[in-house]
């Protein structure tokens, strides 16, 4: 596996490969790994002759100061699963190599993507994951761009980057990767105890008791009763939503035909935790 960390030594290695017509696939990451992304490693690998990632911890993305100086740094490690899953280069870039001086953040056009669910918990995450990703696509410039369902929102607002920028880049999400018990892989897991795990585990339960008793028409009642149950499990909740699939609009009511998805964000303590589920 190739280790470039600056956008000068890498541009060398991408004009070769597209001279040789060899396809890129791209898995950006803030380190931390988990098997969700291996996954993602394997799909871009099954999908394309060579396989770029990036470990890069975004300041402009995290709202809360506190999140972002307790965020799991495991960079050696990260390094050797990479390389074990067959990646073929790692971007290992700095703060002044995505946002040198001369760097002016654009404001993203995101509409109401960028007001609901995390978007209204989390003001400004989008624009900042815009930054970085429009960063990195202008250097890595993939023909495919890896991303999991976990962060299903994210998903949609990156979507909506490509096509605004016209990246000639296709999006391929993959599945979100669980534990044996349910629980979304996820980064911030690092930062939950042995108990508190197992109680994160109602977040998936949630998803599941939606998923299995949704019924078509009035969907608010089934919503607030999760949000209820939560709660007095412990949780802060943020939010328990089913939406559209295509649009993340709110479904009140339910014609038993639209692809929904069930949406969850609550703090266990210090640490905030989302999952979704598409239905059906």
């Amino acid at each position: 596996m190739i280790l470039i960390k600056t956008e000068k030594a890498i541009q060398p290695i991408l004009k070769n490969w597209k001279k040789k017509q060899k396809s890129t696939g791209f898995v950006p990451t803030m380190g931390a790994l988990h098997d969700g992304h291996i996954s993602l490693i394997n799909a871009c690998l099954n999908e394309n002759d060579f396989c770029i990632s990036s470990l890069f911890i975004n300041p402009t993305q995290f709202n809360n100061q506190s999140d972002f100086e307790k965020y799991p740094i495991t960079l050696e490690k990260d390094i050797a699963m990479l390389e074990a899953a067959g990646c073929n280069l790692l971007l290992l870039p700095s703060v002044t190599e995505i946002y040198p001086n001369a760097y002016i953040a654009p404001h993203y056009n995101l509409g109401y993507l960028e007001t609901i669910l995390e978007g209204k918990y989390r003001p400004g995450h989008f624009q900042g994951v815009c930054q970085v990703v429009d960063r990195l696509l202008d250097i890595t410039k993939p023909g495919s761009l890896y991303l999991g369902q976990k962060d299903y929102q994210q998903c949609m607002v990156l979507k909506k980057l490509i096509e605004e920028k016209n990246y000639p880049t296709v999006l391929k999400i993959s599945p979100t990767i669980r534990d044996n018990n349910g629980l979304a892989l996820s980064s911030r897991n690092m930062r939950l105890t042995e108990p508190e795990k197992k109680l994160a585990l109602q977040l998936s339960k949630t998803l599941f008791f939606i998923k299995e008793n949704i019924k078509p028409g009035n969907l608010l009642l089934i919503q607030q009763q999760m949000a209820q149950r939560l709660n007095e499990e412990g949780f802060k909740v943020d939010y328990v939503v089913i939406a559209s699939a295509a649009t993340l609009e709110t479904v009140t009511h339910w014609n038993g035909e639209e692809k929904l998805v069930a949406l969850v964000a609550a703090y266990l303590n210090e640490v905030r935790l989302i999952d979704n589920m598409l239905i059906p």
